[in-house]
């Protein structure tokens, strides 16, 4: 006959429970990390463009996109 095998004690770690406020600031935190990594790659992208954008043009027409800027933008009184 074979002999019945004993169960095998499996050891658990013991770990404290997570409490509500814990679990929310975890939480809130991988948000804000999340929210911060996008914002950072929106930046990248937006530099990377500004910067091809300005190599491709020459400084006499920035300084002609400036100036039409800054006379739309004045309020008529």
């Amino acid at each position: 006959m074979t002999q019945r095998q004993k169960p095998k004690v499996i050891e658990v770690l013991l770990t404290k429970p997570e409490t509500a406020m814990e679990k929310t600031t975890r939480i809130a935190m991988k948000m804000l990390d999340e929210e911060a990594e996008q914002r950072k790659a929106k930046s990248d992208r937006l530099r990377i463009a500004r910067q091809e954008r300005d190599a491709n043009t020459s400084i006499e027409e920035a300084r002609a996109e400036r100036k039409a800027r800054k006379t739309r933008a004045a309020p008529k009184r």
